[in-house]
């Protein structure tokens, strides 16, 4: 019996996905100070938010699940959790947890396509699987703080994760550099974000 393939993806942008588990973990560790909460509260936050888009994106594309096979990503997560707990709130801008998160959304999202495409999974699935390694997340984060979910605010959040994966999946099909391709990604995930959180844009609700 042959061992499944796994896709050659060293070449891909790993360094986006290290630093979305990075910042997505500090955000979930922030979240934790925010309620006043143990170190163990904090680093599983971290771990939760950290691990859960990209765990449940490589369950759906048929992917070893990034994080069961390596140490870095837990002691990434923990040392997050652990430096927020000892660096004094007062320290720590007052909207730090929407800038983290903001930072890793837009990674999360471009790195969450590239491996979709890696795996051979269509264009617009891969699209798909970068907005929902940016999103679930920080869904599980608030959850279980007990927040309204971001889903549930008028915020532009999952239009700029989809701004991010969207892009890196249509430069790749015009044949873009991967690196290249990832950086105009991320940069304009980020950027709307940004401009989301620095002048409360919103999209306009339903109404009857």
């Amino acid at each position: 019996m042959t061992a499944p393939h796994v896709p050659h993806f060293s070449d891909a942008p790993v360094l986006l996905d290290l630093f979305g588990i990075a910042v997505f973990a500090i955000s979930g560790a922030l979240l934790a100070a925010e309620k006043r909460q143990t170190l163990v509260t904090f680093i599983f936050f971290a771990v939760a938010t950290g691990i859960g888009g990209g765990t449940l994106r490589d369950v759906l594309i048929g992917a070893p699940v990034f994080w069961v096979h390596t140490n870095a990503t837990l002691l990434i997560c923990i040392g997050a959790a652990l430096g927020v707990w000892l660096i004094s709130s007062r320290r720590i801008a007052a909207r730090a947890l929407d800038w983290f998160d903001a930072a890793g959304l837009a990674a999360y999202a471009t790195y969450g396509s590239a491996k979709a495409l890696a795996y051979g999974v269509a264009p617009v699935p891969a699209f798909a699987m970068g907005v929902l390694t940016a999103c679930f997340g920080g869904i599980v984060r608030d959850v279980l703080a007990g927040e309204p979910s971001i889903l549930m605010r008028p915020e532009l959040y999952v239009t700029a994760a989809a701004l991010s994966a969207g892009l890196y999946v249509g430069l790749s099909l015009l044949g873009t550099p991967m690196w290249a391709a990832a950086a105009i990604a991320a940069a304009a995930g980020f950027g709307l974000r940004a401009l989301a959180i620095a002048r409360g844009w919103k999209l306009p609700a339903y109404r009857d």
